[in-house]
């Protein structure tokens, strides 16, 4: 039996929910006309460890099993869910996602067949994180301290934590436009996250943060050779914070580093291009299908098929296998991420970018890992041809308004530009915009895409999911720059 059958089997010998169970359950919920329904049967596995002054404060182990039933028809979505794994709860849960939903739709016989893997593996992974011994992860924590202390005498504090994940789905979809579906994942991921805090000599203290992430084997992070960095990295970044000087304000250009700083394009614009935000008008973005949305060069991409990255997916939250969506192609809009409701009411195809937090929310359109596409210049160019600008190297909170597209991002790491020089560290640096107009204000694009080490999660809806990021050296004209006093 392949890894990808496994929840399939689970489901059948614990819970007693077979495919003849999931056939009537689906039955249940098409009693009357509906465009569609589906079955999402969720059983995870997580546990948690964080270390901080030398002691491991916070431990957790926690499983979460349940199912949801979701009902469509229209525009009109019914949801229900349980926590209990039975026949009667998940009967129960259609007739009530049923009842939400009633409405015009067309119905149809349901044919479940057999349960399938996914089309590609993209995390195959021989041992669950959550079966690594806890005590070998509290032993990751400690030589983390140990080491982030000998590494700078400066260290005040060290806080670092490691978590794990098994999640096991099960899901079946039927309806008027979608084809018959029964098919299983098995989904690992895990997360180290490392923060150094340094105390300089005046006692003044900041805070470096640096992580790594994945779907893959939690031997890989255990491995010194792929945590020392993180630490030093983490120490390098509160060693800079702990040199810069205030930012200036005013219009700049800025200069965003690969990797990380591409969250800025993830909040401000890749929201804007969700299907539910453009159905609803709603998006800076909306009715603007085959329009010049960026400068010339400019090409967005969304791709859940990246092997064993952290925002991507054998298949999604409905059971649609990911694939790579060119969102903006040389700065033309043609495509935006869907899921199977905004798909099938928009008259659009499905993207595989439907997502949820858990069996206990509905899915909702998001994105997986999104990026722009690497251009041809050398980013030491990029750097030179700025005479007064900001270079934006890490950014930690921030604001959008989806519907204007307006934005503020804090920087966590920056620098001054002067002469084509990058210069003195600065703290308090704020990038203020608009995300189209930022697009449009792309100049130069460096040959250097890199995604984030993974560590993103995004919140929508009050629901959070793994997603990546990744930009290449990037130059946009004339923004806004919010600075500090003092």
């Amino acid at each position: 039996m392949t890894e990808a059958m496994l929840p399939a089997q689970l489901f059948r010998d614990r819970f007693g929910v077979d495919d003849h169970a999931l056939t009537r359950v689906l039955e249940s919920a098409l009693e009357r006309p509906v465009d569609h329904a589906d079955l999402f049967l969720e059983y995870s596995t997580r546990d948690s460890a964080q270390l901080e002054d030398g002691i491991v404060r916070r431990g957790s182990r926690q499983i979460e099993q349940g199912i949801g039933v979701r009902v469509q028809a229209g525009e009109r979505q019914g949801y229900a869910h349980s926590d209990e794994i039975t026949v009667e709860s998940a009967m129960l849960a259609a007739s009530t996602a049923r009842a939400i939903s009633e409405g015009a739709g067309q119905a149809r016989p349901v044919a479940v067949g057999a349960v399938t893997a996914p089309a590609h593996d993209l995390y195959p992974v021989k041992t669950p994180p959550t079966e690594v011994p806890i005590e070998r992860k509290v032993q990751l924590l400690e030589q983390i301290e140990s080491y982030a202390k000998r590494r700078d005498p400066r260290v005040a504090q060290v806080v670092a934590s490691v978590v794990s994940e098994q999640r096991q789905l099960l899901i079946a979809a039927t309806g008027a436009a979608t084809q018959d579906t029964l098919v299983a994942d098995v989904q690992p991921l895990v997360r180290l996250n490392v923060q150094a805090i340094l105390q300089g000599p005046s006692g003044r203290r900041e805070v470096g943060v640096q992580g790594i992430g994945g779907r893959y084997e939690l031997e890989r992070v255990l491995d010194p050779a792929a945590w020392q960095p993180i630490v030093d990295e983490a120490i390098r970044i509160a060693s800079v914070n702990l040199e810069a000087e205030p930012c200036p304000a005013g219009t700049f250009d800025v200069v965003l580093a690969p990797g990380w700083a591409g969250v800025l394009l993830h909040e401000s614009v890749g929201h804007g291009l969700e299907g539910d935000f453009n159905r609803k008008g709603s998006s800076a973005f909306s009715g603007r299908l085959g329009e010049q949305v960026a400068a010339r060069g400019v090409t967005v991409v969304d791709d859940g098929t990246l092997e064993a990255r952290r925002g991507s997916l054998n298949v999604d939250d409905e059971g649609t296998p990911t694939g790579r969506t060119v969102l903006i192609e040389d700065g033309v809009l043609c495509s935006y991420m869907q899921d199977r409701l905004n798909a099938r009411l928009m008259g659009l195809p499905v993207t595989g970018n439907g997502r949820r937090q858990s069996y206990a929310h509905m899915p909702i359109p998001r994105m997986t890992n999104t990026f722009l596409l690497a251009g041809s210049e050398e980013p030491a160019d990029i750097l030179r041809s700025v005479a007064n600008g900001i270079y934006a190297v890490s950014f930690g909170g921030g604001q959008v308004d989806i519907a204007s597209g307006k934005f503020v991002f804090q920087c966590s790491e920056a620098y001054r530009i002067e002469n084509g020089q990058v210069g003195a560290p600065v703290r308090g640096a704020t990038l203020i915009g608009n995300g189209p107009e930022i697009l449009q204000r792309i100049s130069m694009i460096g040959h250097d895409l890199e995604l984030d080490l993974g560590i993103g999660t995004c919140g929508k809806e009050g629901q959070g999911v793994p997603v990546g990021v990744g930009l290449p050296t990037v130059r946009i004209d004339g923004l806004t720059v919010g600075g500090t006093q003092g």
